[in-house]
């Protein structure tokens, strides 16, 4: 015990030089930018200043309108209907849950920005090392290497949420940046990653937490290639097989025994996660999603310092394709009765059901399952937790392996893999737990339709979805971990449609149109630069 504490201590150190302090808004004065004046650097302080390039991280993850929330409540997989306490805020939640999303608000405009203020700051960083304005006695070049690998991981954001964006790499430069289209931002992301990998650490251990390796770098690649089809038209299975063998085969990790280790208050220790955005509730602020998943009453019932605001919920569809014997579902969501400590009485029951947009807010009791899966410290939780949040772990890794293996052919081996990740969420696993090759070949469990008074008025089922099996357990692990738009974009119909346009659910039908597929690019970033032309479909 007084060993991971010490650890979390060292982390959160770290942390606050890494990190600064998170800034949601982009139009705060800055104060931790480094310059001649202020900053006389030695080995010892490359820490301080790298950290205004990690500082985004934090409010972007775990905060509020976060990539969590853009990536779930644009899929299959979570909404925030309107509640007693509140959460229409114009309506932007159901613009995002029907796919109606626009330039001029919502999630994507917070990621956007978010990214390009990352991006900013390592360009500053670089330029202030190249020209001496900063310069270090040694590590100069392994330096700038984690920078240029931090800023690729901002622009693999924008690939994969915005598309068609500018290439911005020189600090110095202030024309106007001309727009890249979607394969040339692909081909930059993964020209630097290769680029710089040499240069970049291998060691995870405290010192490392939280900077962007080596291994982080070659998760990023796995991920880009596993979804290249996605971004440039042209698969790269193979290459992604070939990323993903060498992290399994050559990296440090291995799975944690208990799914839930990997989203604990100490998570910092998960021999599991290749790359992490360090949180604390004090010293390094950020991780907020408790507040916006649990309802208000559950101050009184966890006895919180924070009253959460209460507001997203697991669709019910979601919900209904998971085994009730899957250790997974509970440690992902609250579910059941909950009552005041004190006295015994029911005081909420989360059920597998949401009143619909129409009809506005949840009848009593019916509050749906609301997103746990990140712990929270019970008794006296506060707004911030200290729980990290893993961008990439071991099993994704694995993941892609066996996916690649399923596409070439090698059905069986893949459910090898796959059972060996869900052999930890079943007790017992037994054999009519495990699943077979035929399983993940086969169509998705997700009952797809639109849904009237709680009941799918128009059922369109996953049955017609190419390896829906596989997709499914994709939808198990990674719940709450910002994954899911993301699947059900590479996974499609027999038809040859991507999911997230062929399939329709909750209350949103399908659209069966492609430009939805990146989001728009925002207002404020056409009227700065007016090099840049709109996505396809939004102006």
């Amino acid at each position: 015990m007084f060993e991971s504490i010490f650890h979390k201590q060292l982390s959160v150190i770290l942390l606050v030089l890494v990190f600064g302090y998170a800034c949601t808004d982009l139009n705060e004065v800055v104060y931790d930018q480094i310059t001649e004046e202020n900053f006389n650097p030695t080995g010892d302080d490359i820490g301080a200043l790298m950290a205004p390039a990690y500082t985004p991280l934090r409010g972007m993850k775990l905060g509020w309108y976060s990539f969590m929330d853009l990536q779930g409540e644009t899929s299959d997989e979570l909404v925030t209907p309107v509640r007693p306490n509140g959460w229409y805020d114009g309506g932007i939640y159901i613009r995002m849950h029907t796919h109606q999303y626009d330039m001029f608000s919502g999630m994507h405009n917070s990621l956007y920005g978010n990214a390009f203020s990352g991006i900013n700051a390592a360009n500053r960083v670089i330029y202030q090392i190249e020209s001496g304005v900063a310069p270090l006695e040694t590590g100069a070049d392994e330096t700038i290497a984690e920078l240029r690998g931090l800023r690729a991981y901002y622009y693999w954001l924008l690939l994969d949420n915005h598309g068609n964006v500018p290439i911005v790499t020189d600090f110095s430069d202030d024309t106007l940046p001309q727009q890249s289209n979607r394969q040339q931002v692909y081909d930059f992301v993964v020209s630097e990653l290769n680029e710089v990998m040499p240069l970049l650490t291998e060691e995870i251990g405290p010192s490392t937490h939280g900077r962007f390796t080596r291994w982080a770098a070659k998760s990023l690649l796995t991920r880009i290639y596993i979804n290249a089809e996605v971004y440039t038209g042209t698969p790269q299975w193979d290459a992604a097989l070939n990323m993903a063998n060498d992290i399994i085969n050559n990296g440090p990790f291995a799975l944690e025994p208990q799914f839930k280790s990997n989203f604990s208050l100490t998570n910092e220790n998960s021999q599991e996660i290749i790359w992490a955005v360090p949180y604390d509730e004090l010293l390094g602020t950020g991780n907020e999603y408790h507040m916006k998943s649990f309802p208000p009453i559950m101050q009184r019932i966890f006895g919180m310092q924070a009253q959460p605001w209460g507001g997203n919920a697991a669709l019910p569809q979601f919900i209904d394709t998971f085994d009730e014997d899957d250790g997974r579902l509970a440690d992902t969501w609250l579910m059941g009765e909950y009552a005041d400590p004190e006295t015994g009485e029911v005081l909420i029951e989360f059920v597998n059901k949401i009143e619909t947009l129409e009809s506005g807010v949840p009848q009593p009791y019916e509050w749906g399952y609301s997103p746990a899966k990140y712990e929270v410290p019970i008794p006296d939780a506060r707004q911030s937790t200290s729980t990290d949040y893993p961008i990439f772990r071991l099993a994704e890794i694995m993941f892609h392996k066996a996916e690649v293996m399923l596409r070439n052919g090698d059905a069986e081996g893949a459910a090898a893999i796959v059972n060996q990740i869900r052999a930890r969420n079943f007790d017992p696993f037994g054999e009519d737990k495990m699943v077979t090759g035929a399983d993940l070949l086969g169509g998705s469990s997700y009952p797809y339709g639109y849904v009237v008074d709680g009941e799918i008025a128009e059922y369109e089922g996953g049955g017609d979805i190419v390896y829906g099996g596989f997709m499914d357990e994709l939808g198990y692990e990674f719940a709450m971990e910002a994954h899911r738009r993301r699947h059900i974009i590479r996974f499609k119909t027999s038809s040859g449609e991507p999911v997230f346009t062929a399939k329709s659910w909750f209350k949103r039908r399908a659209t069966h149109s492609p430009h939805l597929m990146i989001f728009p690019l925002p207002e404020s970033a056409l009227n700065t630069n007016t090099n840049l032309k709109q996505n396809p479909g939004y102006n």
